[in-house]
């Protein structure tokens, strides 16, 4: 099993599908997401911008940023107040996405922005402790950064039916609003996790809820039985050797295959960690049947890589031929968007300089 944080290690150079020019994704950069899902694009934002759109962000906590005993809940996920258009915000990462998900008419302009819903890992006492006993080397005491015995493993994309094509999820995107270390609260992710998720999403064309359970005909849609379940998730993830932290400067921007299996890490340094994790949609399902195969997307030449792998045949490289869909696109309405309601009539408060008592149902959420 090997943690690593995000760097490029040099390796022989895999081919896209064909010659292609980007505007903003280097060689590397492309062999890179082609090999492992991921790219980081440095000095996305400025000093200055990074600055400017978390100014509010302690007053909305109630929290100092000084006195780490005010952090009292350990990942808090913040909703949002005001948004940015990313080609102006980030022209930079707007381009890397583009250049990923096969040019801009394919990006559903509606989810080319971004907004100040930060998500914050301030670790605990509890993990401070637990991490004295493991580096002491005391008996039957772990690393808490144990990936596979972290208990947030998922992929995004709790208000849509999932199909392998979906359109929904397009990236996932983190960028950075502080520096973020190695067990500084860096997102984990698990490369060779993308193949296992693109295979059961293959073989479940009926479509699958956001926790991997298959829908049916008699099956809820509602999903107070599968909503904060992230059991299957917690057995592919044994199955999985290469875990990586996403790691980074403030301002850079992580963007990830969307079968990207990633999971929040404990915060051992308690240092406050800051990111946001912005959808990006397209306006039509991935095609992984294109009569072109010069017109895939690095995206989908991923997913189809990844597929051809893990069932030992190669020419699906080229498409799935004949593969589609069999169930009803169809978008649900998570948990989260009444959690966040509340937290966001608690921030405004805050914001007005009204004292307002933090709320307890972070927990319900799921983190990165």
């Amino acid at each position: 099993m090997a943690i690593r944080s995000l760097s490029y290690p040099s390796s022989p150079r895999t081919t896209p599908m064909a010659p292609q020019s980007y505007k903003v994704l280097s060689p590397e950069d492309v062999d890179h997401f082609l090999r492992h899902g991921f790219v980081r694009i440095p000095q996305v934002l400025t000093p200055e911008q990074v600055s400017d759109f978390t100014s509010g962000l302690w007053t909305r906590l109630g929290y100092s940023p000084t006195d780490k005993t005010t952090w009292t809940t350990e990942r808090i996920n913040m909703p949002s107040h005001r948004s940015m258009a990313l080609q102006d915000f980030a022209p930079k990462a707007w381009g890397a996405m583009c250049d990923l998900l096969g040019g801009e008419d394919r990006i559903d302009p509606s989810s080319a922005i971004w907004g100040d819903s930060f998500i914050c890992n301030f670790g605990s006492q509890k993990w401070d402790e637990m991490n004295e006993k493991y580096l002491a080397g005391e008996d039957g005491v772990d690393n808490p950064n144990n990936p596979k015995k972290l208990d947030n493993w998922h992929v995004d994309g709790d208000f849509f039916i999932h199909f392998l094509d979906s359109p929904e999820q397009g990236l996932l995107v983190i960028p950075l609003f502080s520096d973020v270390v190695n067990n500084g609260g860096a997102t984990m992710v698990s490369p060779d996790g993308i193949g296992k998720l693109a295979k059961w999403l293959m073989d479940h064309p009926q479509g699958v809820l956001p926790r991997m359970k298959p829908v049916v005909e008699s099956s809820s849609l509602d999903e107070k039985g599968d909503h904060g379940a992230l059991g299957w998730y917690q057995s592919v993830i044994q199955e999985c050797e290469d875990f990586r932290e996403m790691t980074g400067n403030a301002g850079d921007v992580v963007l990830m295959h969307p079968l990207m299996l990633h999971s929040a890490s404990r915060n051992l340094l308690r240092t406050h960690r800051i990111i946001t994790n912005p959808a990006v949609s397209l306006r039509s399902p991935f095609n992984l049947d294109r009569e072109d195969p010069s017109e895939y997307s690095l995206v989908e030449q991923k997913t189809l890589r990844e597929l051809a792998k893990i069932q030992g045949d190669d020419s699906l490289e080229k498409g799935l031929k004949g593969w589609k869909i069999v169930g009803e696109r169809k978008r649900l309405i998570p948990e989260r968007i009444r959690i966040q309601a509340e937290m966001r009539r608690k921030e405004e408060a805050r914001l007005r300089g009204e004292m307002v008592a933090e709320g307890n149902e972070f927990s319900k959420m799921v983190m990165v």
